[in-house]
């Protein structure tokens, strides 16, 4: 089982009961999906790049992502619909958990000039967004094998139902917020 799963069941489903008041432990929030999004606009002019992100997203996320494609058209970018832009790839389980470990415990404290995340990233739904600037936080890239730096979106989708649930449970699941 994962460490962060068991640590989800030990201790944070039993202090959320006590500081919001639920009944029942199947009440408590939890992680429902991470979905981890790289897009690469050179994809466009260079094929290869795509394909460098396609091996970066999997050696991150330990699962194959789908690549992404253009839904309109757009001239002043030289893009055509179905051309090629980015990729994806959605963790559930006992793999989202992996990599929730991962990210809060090594990829975050490696952020330069860290100082925190913005806990004003909420959608309203109980859901989290952020974006990191580099691919290079994770201990899996090697720095010789990238070609180029990219960033990448991070989406955390919970159960709760407000956004301060979410904000607790993620701060209890180790997720370094700014004061």
């Amino acid at each position: 089982m994962a460490r962060l799963l068991e640590k989800y069941r030990k201790e944070v489903v039993p202090a959320m009961m006590q500081k919001q008041g639920y009944k029942n432990s199947l009440q408590v929030p939890r992680l429902e999906k991470i979905v981890i999004n790289m897009g690469v606009g050179e994809a466009i002019q260079n094929a290869k790049a795509l394909d460098a992100s396609v091996h970066v997203m999997t050696r991150i996320s330990g699962q194959k992502p789908a690549v992404t494609r253009a839904r309109k058209s757009i001239a002043n970018f030289k893009l055509r619909e179905g051309m090629a832009v980015g990729c994806k790839v959605t963790l559930r389980g006992k793999r989202m958990y992996e990599f929730y470990d991962r990210l809060v415990n090594v990829a975050l404290p490696r952020v330069r000039d860290f100082k925190g995340i913005s806990p004003k990233s909420f959608d309203g739904r109980g859901n989290f967004a952020f974006g990191l600037q580099e691919q290079l936080v994770f201990p899996e890239i090697n720095y010789d094998e990238i070609d180029r730096l990219r960033g990448m979106d991070i989406i955390i989708v919970t159960t709760a139902k407000t956004d301060d649930e979410a904000r607790n449970m993620l701060a209890l699941l180790g997720m370094p917020f700014r004061k």
